[in-house]
């Protein structure tokens, strides 16, 4: 019966971690280019059950029962990078990603230094400084057509358009291509917050399709997570009834069992 408490016990865990991410996604349905994730589970190891009642020989020899399993555990979450719907807005400074592909920001770190990280949220704007942004300001990173070199893009009071190879012009000069990343294994990405990623060296990958104009929305599926989030509140409840019947009979164990009547 303490076995059946500790497994019942780790399905709530679980079913809890699940609620947390099925509330995040919920939360992030409108979230520019955000990707669910869903909570990867596995049980733990069996155990090996046997007794030795059997006698061979005078001898007490193992009989194997069978296994057993202790419940779940958390393995992990998994995020799911297909496309979201894209969505075309009026905003010259609004891109979207068609396809594999990430645009690359900078942010500095906590010594400031600048780093990179990857993200699909393209809703970017100007600061007063005249440089492109997200909405976090962290600076939108492009190679310099003049100088080839990697940089924020500073675009001031310029008319922004881009061509079909990322190419930004300025009032109608060339003179940023959006810097895009693409990676081998997403799975090896990191979530660190407001949408981006962190990741291994990235595939520099320009043949990126970027459409300017437009949005990517959430991938999440809404009616999908209240379906999960039912499912879950369904689970939990039964490792809640099991625990209240396991608690009742051992009350009844300790309380009733062997008691001179």
């Amino acid at each position: 019966m303490i076995r059946a408490l500790y497994t019942a016990v780790s399905g709530m865990i679980t079913q809890e971690a699940k609620q947390d991410v099925i509330s995040n996604n919920l939360s992030n349905a409108e979230t520019t280019g955000y990707k669910s994730d869903n909570l990867a589970v596995k049980k733990f190891d069996d155990v090996l059950i046997q007794n030795y009642d059997k006698i061979s020989d005078g001898k007490n020899v193992p009989t194997v029962i069978g296994s057993l399993s202790f419940g779940s555990q958390l393995d992990g979450t998994n995020t799911s990078f297909t496309q979201g719907d894209l969505q075309e807005t009026d905003k010259p400074t609004d891109f979207a990603v068609s396809g594999p592909g990430f645009f690359t920001v900078s942010r500095p770190d906590q010594l400031g230094n600048s780093q990179n990280y990857y993200t699909r949220d393209g809703n970017f704007h100007v600061d007063n400084q005249g440089y492109l942004v997200t909405n976090d300001g962290d600076n939108v990173m492009g190679t310099n057509l003049v100088t080839k070199k990697l940089e924020p893009i500073k675009v001031n009071n310029s008319s922004i358009s881009c061509d079909s190879k990322n190419n930004l012009s300025l009032d109608g000069k060339p003179t940023y291509k959006l810097e895009m990343a693409d990676f081998d294994n997403y799975q090896n990405l990191k979530k660190i917050g407001d949408n981006l990623y962190s990741g291994a060296t990235p595939n520099k990958n320009q043949n990126i399709a970027v459409i300017q104009n437009n949005l990517e929305r959430s991938n999440v599926n809404v009616t999908n997570e209240m379906i999960n989030m039912m499912t879950v509140m369904r689970s939990y409840e039964s490792n809640q009834k099991v625990i209240a019947a396991v608690d009742e009979t051992l009350d009844k164990a300790v309380n009733e069992l062997g008691v001179v009547r």
